[in-house]
Formats: structure tokens, sequence, C-alpha cells
């Protein structure tokens, strides 16, 4: 394909369908070559800033996609929870380098996928822990910080003394307790010293 042809065919799926990142297969369907072929292609549009690769197999419209479609993109039923859904909610100061993903699903080849937008870490968590959310695939307030605790237990670390934590008042009280019977007790502790540390610093 001419590079005029692939930028057609890159717009109208975007306006037509609102899809902006597809996976080399998709592309090597639409450019009827080898492999091979497609590679050199693809490494040409990428240097023309005609397209962007966001993940080992991923490519897309340059500057656009987000972490949450590029998620979906990977994993269908992965969802964005953890540190990076903290940030993002403005509960805590620090800007992650890593984005945590929960997965029902083993990523057998690597669950670390390296992207633009930092690393994507894939955790397969139990069926008590897994929870998609119903819209979108970033993790509710309450949610992500459970899911943090987790993370850090996990690691032998005290999720209170990981990051600054803001904006506390916003979580639902009975949402987060109703979410936290899902976790280990000591979970619970951990994220009720984040709650006691949070009310200090206020008064």
């Amino acid at each position: 394909m001419k590079t005029l042809e692939w930028i057609r065919f890159l717009e109208t799926q975007k306006i037509q369908h609102g899809k902006i990142l597809f996976r080399v297969a998709e592309l090597a369907n639409v450019a009827r070559s080898s492999h091979h072929a497609l590679n050199v292609e693809l490494a040409r549009l990428v240097e023309k800033g005609i397209l962007a690769r966001y993940a080992t197999g991923v490519y897309g419209l340059p500057g656009i996609a987000t972490p949450e479609q590029l998620v979906s993109v990977l994993d269908s039923d992965a969802y964005i929870t953890g540190m990076f859904a903290l940030y993002r909610h403005n509960l805590i100061t620090q800007v992650p380098t890593e984005i945590t993903c929960f997965t029902n699903r083993r990523h057998n080849r690597s669950n670390v996928r390296h992207t633009p937008f930092g690393r994507l870490k894939f955790a397969c968590v139990s069926r008590c822990i897994y929870a998609r959310p119903t819209n979108g695939v970033m993790a509710p307030p309450e949610q992500a910080l459970c899911d943090f605790a987790h993370i850090a237990i996990r690691h032998g670390l005290n999720p209170a003394s990981l990051v600054t934590f803001r904006n506390m008042g916003m979580l639902n009280r009975k949402k987060l307790t109703r979410i936290l019977k899902h976790y280990s007790a000591v979970a619970g502790e951990a994220i009720g010293q984040v709650a006691r540390l949070r009310r200090r610093t206020l008064s």
C-alpha cells in the first residue's frame, strides 16, 4: 500500500469506527503483504510519523491512544488499578511509571509490556479479587485503593509509606467496606492506617 492509502485507511477507521489501535495481524490483512514486507512498511510509516508503535505487535495513530485503549487491545479482560488508578483519581501525588493491570488470564509470553505510557504489568488475580469495572477499564477509587494495598502487602511493603495520599474524603466508606471483604485482614488494617495518617495530616 502507498502512504496515501494508509492515511485514508487510518482516518476512515478513526472516523467511522473510532478505532485507532491495530494489531499487526489486522494491518497484514489490509496490506495483503508478507510478514517481512509488512515489517518494512510499518517501520517506514513509523519513521514518517503516520503510525506509532504502542506495544509489541500493536500500532496506532500517534499521540491519540490512551492507556485504557491499549490495555483493552492487549487483554480484553484486563483493567487498570493500583497506583496508576489512584493517581488518575487524584488520590496520590506521585506519578507512576508502571501501570498495574489485573486480569483473569495468564500472559504466557510476557506479563510486562513496554509502552509510551510506561510499563504495563499484567497480574492474574484470584476470582475473589478480580472485578472488572462495568464501565471502562479503570478501577474506581475504592477498588484501586484495595488493590494497591494488596499489591504492596504481597511485596512485603507498607502501603501507607509508599505514596502521599490526598483527597481521601472523596472515598465512599460503605463501598470501601464492602470491597474490603474480598481482601485479607492485613489489607484492611493497612487501609485503616492510611486513613488514620491522613486524618492526622489534616488536623
